[in-house]
């Protein structure tokens, strides 16, 4: 039931094209992956928890802490009275962001991850050499009404970041990272069957992955 679910929410095709728009850019085999949660956690001096940089959009920041806070205790509420708050559910703020996005002022992994949170079909693409961001808009539409795959950030050696596949984390130069997650069970699969421990990249599928 869960994987129907997850392949409403991505169409078939999307990540077919995004091989091709890559694949042919790059002129290399490449690994494509559909990003999971956008709504990151920024650790990042001169930026809020929410990625936005501090001083800015003062007023639009003021609407949103009032809102939070009141749709937190709305939600705070309701928690409490189906039992959540009695030991059986996980504590914690509804709206806390989880810290994926660290690094010094002015971090390099910036420039992937201020274009990531206004993705709304992100989708991560590596290759031996390259890293990329591609937005294919919306996955739940069909293919054929969907727009062209748009390259919101790209990066080649020697100025791409490094990726753990095995951590999920990006590393830049700087010691600034970005901790991403993968789009359901599909995409772990996805990765499971082209990643070798501890850090092989099968980029045509692993031989064993069938087995």
């Amino acid at each position: 039931m869960e994987d129907k679910a997850e392949k409403a929410l991505v169409r078939p095709g999307f990540r077919e094209r995004v091989e091709e728009l890559m694949a042919g850019q790059w002129r290399e085999p490449v690994l494509v992956l559909r990003l999971g949660d956008t709504d990151l956690g920024f650790d990042v001096p001169g930026r809020r928890l929410d990625g936005t940089v501090k001083g800015k959009r003062l007023v639009r920041r003021f609407f949103w802490n009032v809102f939070r806070g009141i749709g937190g205790a709305f939600v705070y509420v309701f928690a409490l009275l189906n039992g959540a708050g009695s030991g059986g559910g996980k504590g914690g703020h509804p709206f806390q962001r989880e810290i994926r996005v660290k690094g010094p002022a002015d971090a390099m992994a910036l420039a992937l991850t201020d274009r990531l949170r206004k993705a709304s079909g992100p989708w991560l693409v590596c290759s031996p050499s390259a890293i990329a961001l591609v937005d294919t808009g919306s996955t739940y539409r069909d293919l054929a009404d969907a727009p062209p795959p748009e390259i919101l950030w790209q990066a080649r050696k020697p100025q791409a970041p490094g990726i753990d596949f095995r951590k999920r984390v990006v590393t830049w130069p700087d010691g600034s990272s970005f901790a991403f997650t993968l789009h359901g069970r599909t995409e772990e699969r996805y990765l499971r069957e082209r990643f070798e421990f501890p850090d092989t990249i099968h980029w045509t599928g692993r031989p064993d992955a069938s087995r």
